[in-house]
């Protein structure tokens, strides 16, 4: 019962979050998921509900990414992509939601990596 307790308090984080931040098109939301096997980061226009832009450790860009790729360094080189198809997309102003997770370890780098990569949030 312990794993489901877990769930939900970062489901309850989560959606404390989401009444705060909320993606528009000037300033699309980042999100971040993370699975203890993979990275996800997808950029979303809240007001018309769609994706501009997606990275993951799964991407063909980052299949040749060796080792495990629920690390750090595969969060890191997940943030540099989302960050590279953003400025591909015209986007340079995000606003941040860490989906419920800590902002620490995985989730902190791979926001790290998208700041050093030039989307500014």
């Amino acid at each position: 019962m312990a794993y489901a307790e877990a769930g939900d308090s970062r489901v309850r984080r989560k959606k404390r979050i989401r009444k705060k931040v909320f993606g528009s098109t000037e300033r699309p939301r980042l999100t971040v998921f993370r699975t203890s096997t993979h990275m996800y980061a997808q950029i979303v226009d809240d007001v018309s509900g769609v994706t501009l832009a997606a990275a993951s450790t799964l991407s063909e860009d980052l299949k040749a990414h060796e080792g495990h790729r629920g690390n750090i360094e595969a969060a890191k080189a997940v943030g540099r992509l989302i960050a590279e198809r953003a400025k591909v997309a015209s986007i340079d102003k995000v606003v941040f939601d860490r989906n419920g997770f800590l902002y620490h370890g995985r989730v902190q780098a791979l926001a790290d990596a998208a700041r050093e990569a030039g989307l500014d949030f």
